[in-house]
């Protein structure tokens, strides 16, 4: 596997709205059985917030909607209606990327992993998913999970 951490670069579908992550080529991806994820189809992975970057000019193209709680922060093109990004419940101090949605040719390998959003708090403290969100030495993140 290719643990390098490089530059992606994606958006949504009209590419009104688009922006820059910096994770590794190989990544694992959360797929969520909540109520929105499972409608929504949407597969992400987890990078801290301060490894997202949003293009200035498509900050005019975005909406957003909540429910439940009101922590997560489904943004989403107000053309196109892709979610290309969001904000998630499970880490709020962070950024999730939806995989489909990053341009081709930097993502070499992803893994994927469920999410038990229909229980999701015993799902958040098994699977170790608050951890994807925070900085640590570069050579600590494989597969998209910070080991110490």
């Amino acid at each position: 596997m290719d643990y390098e951490v490089v530059m992606h670069n994606g958006g949504c579908h009209c590419k009104r709205v688009r922006w820059k992550v910096e994770a590794p080529s190989s990544v694992v991806v959360w797929q969520c059985s909540c109520s929105d994820c499972s409608m929504r189809g949407n597969t992400h992975f987890v990078v801290p917030s301060q490894k997202f970057e949003l293009n200035e000019d498509s900050k005019q193209f975005l909406t957003t909607y909540t429910f439940g709680t009101h922590t997560a922060k489904h943004i989403f093109c107000k053309i196109c209606g892709i979610t290309s990004f969001y904000i998630p419940r499970s880490n709020p101090d962070g950024v999730a990327v939806t995989y489909k949605c990053v341009d081709p040719g930097t993502l070499k390998h992803v893994e994927t992993r469920h999410f038990d959003g229909q229980n999701w708090e015993s799902s958040y403290n098994r699977t170790g998913i608050s951890t994807c969100s925070k900085i640590k030495p570069k050579e600590h993140y494989v597969l998209g999970n910070w080991f110490i």
